[in-house]
């Protein structure tokens, strides 16, 4: 599960992440609004948690435009105002829940599990790209009607490539987002795990789904 966490207080942003961290989740930090915009089209979050003041661009703001653009990744706003009609606005902006500063982190962590499980709740478990299917509930791909036994890394980065299908995946994103640390540029990690997922879901098939752009990254789509 990934969320991103749209606050400039460094101190604050910091504390959330390992939060979030230890509960397992992959956190990535944006620390404006404009920053901010852009970031949800980009990578697919499963919550998002959002301060309300932002330099530049205020996250009202913010999760308007988001709101406006169809993303409906769920929204914890945070604010050092507490009052009912900020909270009447964040919630009418289409905030999924509310929390005022200052906050226990182990609430935040809370309020986050809870909108990650009514997320799933609400989602089809089984991801599906032409024959190829993966079920994020028990884990378990099949390509054409057989099963693909994976390792919990390749499911890893199946589920994310599949979430991210038709869109060009480069390999400090696919490091950054399935390893969930800083990019080494000095790795072939990236490539040797592709590589393994390419002979298990597409070498055995005539129809190839996981394609490589050149100098770019990886794309898994039907079309070639």
């Amino acid at each position: 599960m990934r969320v991103l966490v749209v606050e400039d207080e460094k101190k604050t942003a910091s504390f959330i992440r390992k939060a979030l961290q230890e509960e397992g989740f992959a956190v990535d930090l944006c620390g404006n609004g404009e920053e901010a915009l852009n970031a949800p089209s980009t990578i697919p979050y499963d919550a998002i948690v959002l301060d309300i003041m932002l330099p530049g661009r205020d996250g009202l703001s913010v999760l308007r435009q988001w709101r406006s653009h169809g993303n409906l990744t769920p929204v914890l706003l945070l604010s050092a105002r507490g009052e009912v009609t900020e909270r009447v606005e964040g919630l009418d902006a289409g905030a999924d829940d509310y929390l005022p500063k200052p906050f226990a982190l182990v609430e935040l962590a809370a309020r986050v599990r809870a909108l990650t499980r009514r997320l799933n709740e609400a989602k089809a478990p089984t991801l599906r790209l032409a024959d190829l299917s993966l079920d994020t509930v028990t884990h378990r791909a099949q390509r054409g009607g057989i099963n693909i036994e994976l390792t919990a890394r390749e499911y890893r980065l199946l589920e994310f490539l599949m979430r991210s299908a038709g869109r060009l995946c480069g390999r400090m994103m696919i490091i950054e987002k399935v390893w969930d640390y800083d990019f080494d540029p000095g790795t072939n990690l990236v490539d040797v795990y592709i590589k393994r997922l390419r002979e298990k879901i597409d070498a055995s098939f005539e129809h190839k789904l996981l394609h490589t752009v050149r100098g770019s990254g990886y794309i898994l789509k039907e079309n070639p």
